[in-house]
């Protein structure tokens, strides 16, 4: 290994260190608004980065991935260098044009890790980095055949979202930053790679598998999946991968997946990035859903065996044209991705199960800002739509605000104008920024000149400042129908004032009316409470992660050991930080700190790199 570190002052005075905005010569947005992205330490603003060539190699025993990354580049500024973001990479040695070259590792800075500068030449230039990841790399998460579903093989898989791609390949690694990719990845001949790619469909004998992706993409959108994987398609476009023993039940649960896409397509635009194949992840993935480009990764807990918790995908699947295909410039513009595609989710809902389905869809996200703002503070700035995250990880960001009152926003907006006419403007927003990045002020300026027009009555009524630069929700947020919540409030009063449950009338209750149930009861119930509800409807046996979840929050409260087994076999088995974080903070903030540290120590390993470093903050 031979690590060269050099450092001008003068040569870094001439051609810049800061971090730059989001602008790059392979066009991102046509607007002349464009925002610093602070937590990129890359160049690309400058320079034309317009391919990576990655070959590498997934060595399980080290837990770590090495190989080559090549990236085609166009100088037309003449700058002297190419600066990459990196994280907890070794890098081994770096070529220029085929040309071995001094590069430089800079200091690391606090959540962004350490830039890498490479010298480079005036025209098109080819930079090969030799590198190698940690085997605490922020992105991965490998796992023992124990922590699997199928307990018979390891997995891999990666999280680059937000700022992590750089934790596992040396890239620009900015939102606004866009490019394509091939890649050839070498596995273990019994398991099988899958990328945010053109992908197979089988295992091969070599466990060498090549990927292709020629749409620009930015590099949190990159993926891989390594493990014992197998395929089942779901019709010509759409299709699951799963582990073995997994595949069936995933395949039979999201049937009416190529339903959803030809919904999305009917409402705004043809879906363009070929096929839309879910991966279900073994149960440490952190997160419901990813949206990498062809291939979503979900968690394993959406699986509850009667299709009611298959709503994520839809919001997996309205990514590829809000966030996939119009990108948020910078992670402070977050909404942009989130609200929109929360929006686009609960329209493919309404189409596809009716308006009061997806007016409780909408409800209970009111119910999650609501307690999010109360969580936060509701005049604190990071309740605005825009935010400011200098200094800070990105991900402080990726909370309720970004989704549910941006959805909300898009919603009244909707309501002002009419469906009719904000659909043709949604249409005509993704087909006139596709595959570009567009940030707050851009996307303000284009709703002003495309819907608005000058209105000053109508946007009055919507007083975008105080959604979009003001804390809280603002008074004129729209609520949606609550006709099947008062349906449900009226049982739950029922059962308050001492009625047995199995006398309520909740035989044609979806999900969501369970959740909305169990979320307004009085906490804590008592103990005979909980076992009556216990006895009834089987909260402690439940299927459902939502439901299972919620239950045990509720039964740490009210002390309902019968739970309890129940209880810590869900945290060994879910990694989902939705669910997870709830129940330690419950148990930390009821006096059961003991419990809280015992079942933690025993089941850290199983969760992501990303959810340890959140519980290690909560049970301490």
């Amino acid at each position: 290994m031979k690590l060269l570190f050099f450092c001008v002052p003068a040569f870094f005075l001439i051609y810049g260190c800061t971090s730059f905005s989001s602008k790059h010569s392979t066009p991102l947005s046509d607007s002349s608004i464009f925002s610093r992205d602070i937590h990129t330490q890359s160049n690309a603003d400058s320079l034309q980065i317009e391919h990576l060539d990655l070959d590498i190699s997934v060595n399980f025993a080290e837990h770590t991935i090495a190989g080559v990354a090549i990236w085609k580049i166009k100088n037309p500024n003449h700058l002297k260098f190419v600066r990459l973001d990196t994280d907890g990479l070794t890098i081994d040695s770096v070529r220029s044009n085929g040309k071995p070259v001094l590069f430089s590792l800079e200091k690391p800075v606090a959540h962004l890790g350490r830039a890498l500068t490479i010298p480079i030449h005036d025209g098109n230039n080819e930079v090969a980095i030799t590198y190698k990841t940690s085997p605490n790399a922020r992105a991965l998460q490998w796992l023992t055949p124990q922590q699997t579903h199928d307990k018979k093989f390891p997995f891999l898989y990666t999280q680059s979202e937000s700022i992590y791609a750089r934790s596992w390949v040396p890239a620009p690694d900015g939102p606004g930053i866009r490019f394509t990719y091939a890649a050839r990845v070498k596995v273990p001949n019994e398991l099988m790679a899958l990328m945010s790619a053109e992908n197979p469909q089988q295992k091969n004998d070599s466990g060498i598998y090549h990927f292709t992706m020629n749409m620009p993409i930015p590099a949190y959108l990159m993926a891989l999946a390594v493990g014992d994987i197998a395929f089942k398609a779901i019709d010509n476009r759409t299709g699951v991968y799963a582990e073995p023993q997994m595949l069936d039940k995933a395949a039979w649960e999201l049937v009416d997946m190529g339903k959803m896409v030809s919904s999305a397509e009917s409402l705004y635009g043809s879906y363009r990035w070929g096929r839309y194949d879910v991966l279900i992840l073994p149960p440490g993935f952190p997160i419901g859903g990813m949206e990498n480009p062809k291939l979503t990764f979900a968690t394993p807990t959406i699986i509850a065996g009667d299709r009611s918790l298959v709503n994520l995908i839809a919001h997996e699947l309205a990514h590829n044209w809000s966030g996939n295909l119009v990108t948020n410039e910078t992670w402070n513009d977050f909404w942009l991705n989130e609200g929109f595609t929360v929006y686009f989710e609960r329209r493919i809902s309404e189409a596809m199960n009716g308006k009061s389905y997806a007016d409780m869809l909408w409800e209970l996200g009111y119910q999650d800002l609501v307690t999010e703002v109360k969580a936060l503070g509701d005049t604190n700035k990071d309740t605005h739509l825009k935010l400011n995250l200098a200094g800070r990880d990105p991900d402080d960001g990726l909370n309720d605000i970004a989704y549910e009152k941006g959805a909300l926003f898009l919603r009244l907006i909707e309501i002002n104008v009419g469906r009719k006419r904000f659909d043709a403007f949604l249409r005509q927003y993704f087909d006139s920024h596709a595959f570009k990045t567009i940030n707050t002020e851009a996307f303000l300026q284009y709703l002003n000149e495309k819907l608005i027009q000058g209105d000053s009555e109508l946007s009055k009524k919507l007083q975008i400042p105080a959604w979009v630069y003001g804390p809280g929700i603002p008074s004129n947020a729209p609520r949606a129908d609550r006709e099947r919540f008062s349906i449900v409030d009226a049982e739950r009063l029922k059962f308050e004032k001492g009625t047995d449950p199995a006398a309520l009338a909740t035989a044609q209750w979806t999900t969501h009316e369970w959740l909305h149930f169990l979320r307004n009861m009085p906490k804590p119930l008592t103990v005979a409470q909980m076992s009556n509800l216990d006895q009834a409807f089987h909260f402690t046996q439940s299927h459902n992660s939502e439901i299972a979840d919620l239950w045990f929050v509720m039964a740490i409260a009210a002390n309902y050991t019968p739970a309890f087994k129940e209880m810590e076999q869900f945290l060994s088995q879910v990694g989902r930080r939705k669910f997870i974080e709830p129940l330690y903070t419950e148990m930390m903030n009821t006096g059961k700190e003991p419990l809280a540290k015992s079942l933690y120590q025993k089941y850290r390993s199983n969760y992501h790199p990303l959810a340890q470093m959140t519980l290690d903050k909560i049970v301490h």
